[in-house]
């Protein structure tokens, strides 16, 4: 048996998320197209036959750093690569970005296996120019594989899994077979709230939104949840609740129906919205939020 930790790395945007939800069969990491949807570590551990991957999504690594939360995101990102036994870095395509440097010091410090991983091949028409590719970044780093892949069609997914099982240490599996996640139904009922949200109104203000669960009571037949809402601006507060609720209504409609299929249960979702003016560059707020160094 193989079992050790794997670390999705790379930019914002590039299909983390949605790779890690592959490879485990199950949505436990939120999506959206816009960057930084993911804050949080988010652990998905994929056992088989022949041993336990245990994934570890994270924020893509960005440059700026803003806000305190940008600092956070970076931060979170950044300590992903200690304790880890594989590296999974992800591109969405034939092509590096002037992060990727970063990225490339961070590989040659931690000295860990990594396997490159382009995805998105779907999209990629000119096979010529992917093994060009292929062949220029082996020039720039000893990547143990180079996997293409589609993580929205499952394209290849059972060759990288493959790929990142050889490189795991061989050991005993750390989790039960059946268990996922490390993280309570509590925190993915935050986060699914918070997916409805950046999809609904990612155009205008996706990063200004946060949710904290405040009640989460599981009884015989029905969950109850009541979950605020966090803004800055009180004018944020008028656009998520939309004309006569009527936005704050679809999005907790959606996020009740798959809290739903994530607790197997019927849900009772309450949704307030507040604000916290500032939230997203105060140290304390981001603390009183969830959003803490021991992840």
């Amino acid at each position: 048996m193989h079992c050790g930790y794997v670390a999705l790395i790379g930019r914002p945007n590039v299909g983390k998320s949605t790779l890690m939800n592959h490879l485990l069969g199950q949505k436990l990491s939120i999506t959206s197209r816009k960057p930084q949807t993911t804050r949080h570590r988010i652990l998905g551990i994929k056992t088989s036959e022949i041993g336990q991957a245990i994934f570890m999504d994270t924020p893509g690594m960005h440059s700026e750093e803003k806000k305190v939360l940008n600092r956070y995101l970076n931060k979170t990102a950044d300590s992903t690569l200690l304790g880890v036994d594989v590296v999974v870095w992800l591109l969405d395509g034939l092509y590096w970005h002037e992060y990727d440097e970063r990225i490339f010091k961070k590989l040659h410090a931690a000295g860990l296996p990594v396997i490159l991983v382009v995805n998105k091949i779907d999209k990629i028409k000119d096979k010529q120019a992917m093994l060009a590719f292929f062949a220029d970044a082996k020039k720039k780093y000893p990547f143990e594989q180079i996997v293409p892949v589609s993580a929205l069609k499952s394209t290849n997914l059972e060759v990288l899994e493959q790929q990142i099982m050889t490189l795991l240490p061989v050991a005993d599996p750390i989790y039960p077979a059946d268990q996922i996640t490390d993280r309570p139904e509590r925190f993915f009922a935050a986060e699914i709230v918070r997916e409805k949200l950046t999809r609904r109104l990612g155009d205008e203000l996706p990063y200004s939104l946060t949710v904290e669960i405040e009640q989460f009571e599981e009884l015989p037949e029905l969950c109850k949840i009541y979950a605020n809402i966090w803004v800055e601006r009180s004018s944020q507060k008028s656009i998520v609740i939309g004309k006569q609720g009527e936005m704050l209504k679809k999005i907790g409609t959606e996020a009740r129906i798959d809290i739903e299929k994530l607790i197997g249960q019927k849900v009772f979702l309450q949704l307030w919205v507040k604000v916290k003016k500032g939230w997203s560059d105060n140290q304390r707020a981001l603390q009183s939020l969830g959003f803490t160094d021991s992840e």
